[in-house]
């Protein structure tokens, strides 16, 4: 008996959603970035991007628990001299909810050009509309320990 080894050509890809309302960020952020690579399936090959598309609606009510909203701090570059910005979690889900989702699970995915490729797939909104209706998404549901 041989191994399975998928190919990019034989796989199949469905849509999911997940609903970020009052669900802690590490837990939705590590389940997306789990579903977008694809552990969730049988065929799953590490060298193959064989992940689902993920949606993230209500990413404006996600959760941080204890003092990461003062605490937690999200630092970006402008590549400039003194272009460092710094912001805190508490301004970032008031004014950038979806960054904040999207910068929790990219740093879950793979620091390559499969990574890259898998990031893609995800979308994340800050309401409960999102345009992925034609796709018929199936609802995940996330442990809210």
């Amino acid at each position: 008996m041989s191994t399975f080894m998928q190919s990019k050509e034989t796989v199949e890809r469905n849509w999911y959603v997940i609903d970020a309302k009052d669900i802690p960020l590490g837990r939705v952020a590590s389940l997306a970035a789990s579903m977008l690579r694809g552990k969730h399936k049988a065929t799953y090959t590490p060298h193959v991007d064989c992940g689902d598309y993920i949606i993230i609606i209500n990413a404006k009510d996600v959760l941080l628990t204890g003092n990461k909203l003062d605490k937690k701090v999200y630092y970006n570059h402008s590549r400039y001299v003194g272009g460092l910005r710094e912001r805190t979690a508490r301004v970032m889900k008031e004014k950038y909810p979806v960054e904040m989702v999207e910068t929790a699970i990219k740093g879950m995915l793979p620091k390559n050009r499969l990574g890259r490729a898998m990031y893609k797939k995800l979308f994340v909104y800050e309401g409960e509309e999102h345009p992925h209706i034609a796709q018929k998404p199936k609802k995940i549901e996330v442990g809210r320990k």
